[in-house]
């Protein structure tokens, strides 16, 4: 199962997604993390780990090629449990967020990837993930409505999120607006 959360910046919905996730009784709750560390992000970074800390995620970092948290969790469960092949039917994953891996995925070793590169990357590698457990979640943001302008780098990553977006929330079986920390289901 794929659940969409969307909003607009501080609307609420990090929070929003990690108690749909909690609330999942799912004994393995993975948290994956595509924020990229730098010096500006270090604090975002550390509110979000405090946010979820005592939620009892097993956080993921990865920026960019999420595909490769599949090893990560497949591992973690043989460590857990001593299950080779495991059931996905205890674990849940929740992708944080779009707008980063985006981004990560898009402006890579000094080079701007191309839109439809970028999409269908994603799309298998969260297609692979969704294999591998039982429910995923995915927080994506609203940036399409300030009415500035942009260089065509920027324009290309905003066609890229808003593509991914539209497509998500067609493969997705549900789907939420988040709007001042109230859920909406669309």
């Amino acid at each position: 199962m794929i659940t969409l959360v969307y909003g607009g910046s501080s609307s609420g919905k990090s929070e929003f997604a990690e108690n749909l996730v909690c609330k999942s009784g799912c004994a393995n709750k993975y948290y994956l993390a595509t924020m990229k560390p730098t010096p500006d992000t270090a604090e975002r970074i550390k509110r979000h780990k405090n946010l979820r800390e005592g939620k009892g995620f097993f956080t993921l970092e990865y920026e960019r090629d999420i595909v490769k948290a599949v090893y990560e969790v497949e591992k973690n469960k043989q460590e857990r449990t001593g299950i080779k092949a495991p059931s996905q039917s205890d674990r849940i994953l929740l992708l944080e967020c779009m707008s980063n891996l985006v981004a990560n995925e898009m402006f890579r070793e000094g080079k701007i990837m191309p839109k439809e590169y970028c999409e269908k990357k994603i799309i298998s590698d969260i297609m692979t993930l969704k294999d591998e457990v039982s429910s995923l979640v995915i927080v994506s943001n609203n940036v399409f409505e300030d009415g500035v302008s942009y260089a065509a780098g920027t324009k290309e990553y905003l066609r890229c999120l808003g593509g991914l977006n539209r497509t998500l929330a067609e493969m997705a079986d549900k789907v939420y607006e988040v709007v001042v920390g109230i859920g909406i289901k669309l």
